[in-house]
């Protein structure tokens, strides 16, 4: 049987419909920013394998340091023991993330580190002996993941409608613009006697439809966070590692966030790894001869040494100045493109931050996430070996830092062509 055969019988792909779903794509190579099927057929990663590879495939760096690693010390439990890997990684992270950052706590995946965040906010105001503030504050469009406490904290869509009973309750407000930032600021002032946290993506939401918001207006409602002891998570597993044009999307805020959650880039795209960081207050805020007032949560994974050496490699190109040039020679690209193509009929919006862009289709009433236009959209670019993933009538661009210019700019051509066609 042909590898697609043998997944057929064998395998339940994420958010797929498998009853009518079309044959997988069998990858059998990846090589920066391209992806070889077994015909041989290339295509260009444009999504960069659901936003983790900011580096391309099969990075020659990262696979001689995970390589090595799997020679010394492939895994240790991490409840009463430690590893270099897992100290020097959190020694290079703290000093780049923006505020004080303290302490970092390990875990599996983006979901996981919300998971962790939330926990220690709902944990810190019970360990204090506030038992009232118990409520936690998030966007209505928002996507934290599809673990329950990440489900809860999400906007309420078809990703949550057969558990919505189950979820706990979440005060949800609209992304702040200049109409409405008074209001969402009384809001949360209001409501802070209950506020155990504020919970945010910030600049861009992802999976809720790439929706992007001025740092000036996020700022102004954690001041007013801070102004009323209502703790504050940055959930920045898809904006970090340079998404936003700044390493950190909190980079372009004065007000910084007691906790921060990463995943996604943070490995390159190798392997999962989560980290929920978080500012002294937090941390000491557990520190107790009660043992009742520990945070009871691990993972069987937690701190995985080969994980942690795959980020520090990841780290050490990040963190070159090759990456940054190219950061912002791809943020120019879709500069440019935006400005090409913002005046077409079929564009109803579109928006760019950082190296990423997006935009949104104009089909008259019909912008779900299960429009009709996704799947044909989906694969008009397929077929001309690009790999997109449209949410609804939404494309976004979201590649690899290495990505050429002549490859961006087919791909830009390639979505005029799909505005005249389809």
């Amino acid at each position: 049987m042909s590898l697609v055969e043998r997944d057929k019988k064998v395998i339940w792909h994420p958010y797929t419909q498998m009853k009518n779903a079309q044959m997988p794509i069998p990858i059998v190579r990846g090589e920066g920013v391209y992806l070889f099927d077994e015909d041989g057929k290339k295509y260009i990663d444009a999504v960069s394998s659901w936003w983790v590879n900011i580096h391309g495939h099969a990075h020659p760096h990262i696979a001689e340091k995970v390589s090595a690693q799997l020679t010394t010390l492939e895994h240790v439990i991490f409840a009463g023991f430690t590893h270099e890997p897992a100290v020097l990684l959190a020694e290079r992270l703290l000093p780049l993330l923006p505020g004080k950052q303290e302490k970092i706590f390990y875990t599996d995946n983006g979901s996981t580190a919300v998971e962790v965040a939330l926990k220690m906010c709902l944990q810190y105001w019970n360990n204090s002996g506030n038992l009232h503030k118990k409520k936690v504050l998030a966007f209505k469009d928002a996507y934290h993941g599809d673990t329950f406490g990440a489900m809860s904290v999400s906007g309420r869509s078809i990703f949550t409608n057969p558990f919505n009973d189950l979820l706990f309750d979440v005060e949800f407000i609209d992304l702040p613009n200049e109409k409405n930032i008074v209001s969402l600021k009384s809001q949360i002032s209001n409501l802070s006697s209950q506020l155990a946290c504020f919970i945010f993506e910030p600049l861009i939401l992802g999976a809720g439809g790439m929706q992007m918001y001025a740092a000036k207006y996020l700022d102004q409602l954690l001041k007013t966070c801070i102004d009323n002891n209502v703790l504050t998570i940055a959930d920045e597993v898809m904006t970090g590692f340079g998404r936003t044009g700044t390493y950190f999307a909190c980079e372009q805020l004065i007000n910084h966030p007691d906790i921060f959650c990463l995943s996604k880039g943070l490995t390159g795209g190798t392997m999962p790894l989560g980290v929920t960081s978080c500012n002294q207050k937090i941390f000491e805020a557990f520190l107790s001869d009660d043992k009742l007032k520990t945070l009871y949560h691990g993972h069987s994974f937690t701190a995985n040494p080969i994980s942690c050496v795959a980020s520090l490699a990841s780290l050490d190109i990040l963190l070159a100045a090759e990456t940054l040039a190219n950061i912002k020679r791809v943020e120019e690209q879709h500069k440019q493109f935006f400005n090409q193509i913002k005046n077409h009929p079929k564009v109803r919006n579109i928006r760019q931050t950082g190296t990423i862009i997006a935009l949104e289709w104009e089909t008259g009433n019909d912008t779900s996430y299960l429009s009709g236009l996704r799947d044909q959209l989906y694969n008009y670019f397929l077929t001309r070996g690009i790999i997109l993933r449209p949410l609804g009538n939404i494309i976004y661009i979201l590649p690899p830092y290495i990505i050429s210019n002549d490859d961006l700019t087919y791909i830009y051509q390639t979505i005029q062509q799909a505005l005249e066609e389809i």
